[in-house]
Formats: structure tokens, sequence, C-alpha cells
């Protein structure tokens, strides 16, 4: 658990800490767009670099990187093997019975282990040099004008915020329950999927439990607060877009336009 970093924020003052979130969360959702127009080794030596630089310049060190990403490593395994295994290429390198491998599917395992890694990188960047609730205030933001349709914005930003400001705490309660649970003799470890699958009880049921006794408690302290959102309410943390905000999304526009023209040319 100590691996999963959603949610939360390490302190800094770099450039990319300083900037607005919806500066950030517009080039989050332009990159995992445009990743999938890179279809070349060029395309992704421009995503790579791109990504390198926003892990430099939010110096943090790449460790809290690479933990962001062990929580992935067996989902992008299964899909990697099964691109290079399911593939069918024309150009076949090795073939046993169904299984045909081919230099089409691995170049696409290749490619399909870039996406996942870059993306993930991205939003790392994101969840760490951005506090919850500034995201929160962020996204929000980003949602007003869907105020004019009458989707309840501000209740939507509330939820968001509160979901994100308690997911380490989430996590610090499910490490507490299983270091309480392996003092009493469990193991996690062992026995067949069944044998797992049932030892997360344990886990699962005081952790529901924790979690709507901490609901509630917030429900009380908030009710009783006299708490009132919508219009009106002022906020302590202002968003200002700066210059830098607009340079991060022309760097995105430019990285997307250095792409197209690539795709056509290649």
């Amino acid at each position: 658990m100590q691996n999963m970093l959603m949610g939360r924020y390490i302190p800094g003052d770099s450039i990319i800490h300083r900037m607005d979130p919806r500066s950030k969360l517009l080039v989050m959702i332009a990159f995992v767009v445009i990743i999938f127009l890179a279809h070349d080794w060029l395309g992704y030596l421009l995503l790579v670099l791109y990504t390198l630089a926003g892990v430099l310049l939010s110096k943090i060190s790449v460790s809290y990187f690479l933990k962001g990403l062990r929580p992935m490593i067996g989902l992008i395994l299964f899909t990697v093997i099964f691109q290079m295994l399911f593939t069918n290429g024309q150009h076949v390198i090795f073939s046993l019975w169904f299984i045909k491998i081919s230099t089409e599917s691995l170049i696409n395992a290749v490619y399909i282990f870039f996406r996942f890694v870059l993306i993930i990188f991205m939003s790392t960047i994101l969840t760490l040099t951005t506090p919850p609730l500034t995201l929160a205030d962020g996204i929000e933001k980003g949602l007003g004008p869907l105020k004019k349709i009458k989707v309840p914005v501000h209740e939507l930003g509330l939820m968001l915020s509160i979901s994100l400001r308690f997911i380490p705490t989430l996590m610090d309660d499910t490490t507490m329950i299983m270091n309480a649970q392996k003092a009493r003799g469990m193991d996690f470890g062992e026995g067949n999927l069944l044998k797992k699958i049932k030892s997360v009880i344990p886990i699962l049921i005081p952790l529901f439990v924790s979690s709507f006794r901490r609901a509630d408690d917030l429900a009380v302290a908030m009710e009783s607060r006299g708490y009132q959102g919508g219009d009106g309410r002022t906020k302590y943390r202002q968003l200002k877009w700066k210059m830098r905000d607009s340079l991060l999304v022309v760097s995105i526009i430019i990285m997307t336009i250095l792409l197209i023209l690539w795709s056509k040319v290649s």
C-alpha cells in the first residue's frame, strides 16, 4: 500500500508545483489523447522527451515515479504479453502450436508498454505536484460552464475533494489493519487463489466499518458547522492562470502538431 501514490502530494517549489491545476489537467488529458497519434519510434521519442522534461522540472526523485509504476506492473505485463502472442503479423519469428510471435506483434507490444509507462508517469506528475483539494478546485472550475445546463458542479467538486482527501487515509488504514492481522498470525501470501481471496475479507470488513464511521463523523461535522455550498461561497485557495500555464498549454499544442505532421509524412 505504500506504493500507491494516488491522492498523495509532495510539497515543493518547482515550476510544475506553482502551475494552475487547470493547465496541468488540460495537458494530462491532451497527452493521453495524442499518445495514440504516435506510430513509430520517433513519435514515442518525442513523447518520452516531453515526459522526462516534466519529471525534471518537477524536481521530484525518480524513485517516486517508479513507486507509482509498481502497482501497475502486473496489468502492463499481461497486456504486453497478450498483445505479443495474439497479434497477427507477416514476419513470424517464432511459432509453437497456435502461438505465433511476429516482428509486428513485438513492435506493438513495445509501443503499448511505452503508452502505459508514459501515461502513468504523467499522471504521477499531476498528483505529486498538486494538492488534492487544489486539484478538485481546478476540476470544479473547469466544469464551471456546465452549470448552465443545471449540472451540480459544486457538489461534484465537493465529492471529488472529499474522495481525494481520504484516499491516503484509507491506504494508511489498510496498512494498519493488515499489520494487525499479521500480528494475529494471518498470512496474506500463502495458499491458492481462493484462500488469498478469503484472506482479504478480514481486511475489507474493518475497512468498510472505519470508512462509514469516518463518513458519518464528517457529515455530522459539516452539518453542525452549517455548511452550505453553491453560488456565493468563497474559497480559501484562489486559482490564478499565469503566463507559465499558457506556455504549458502551448507546449502540448506544439507536440500535437508535430505528431500529426509526422504521422502524415511517415
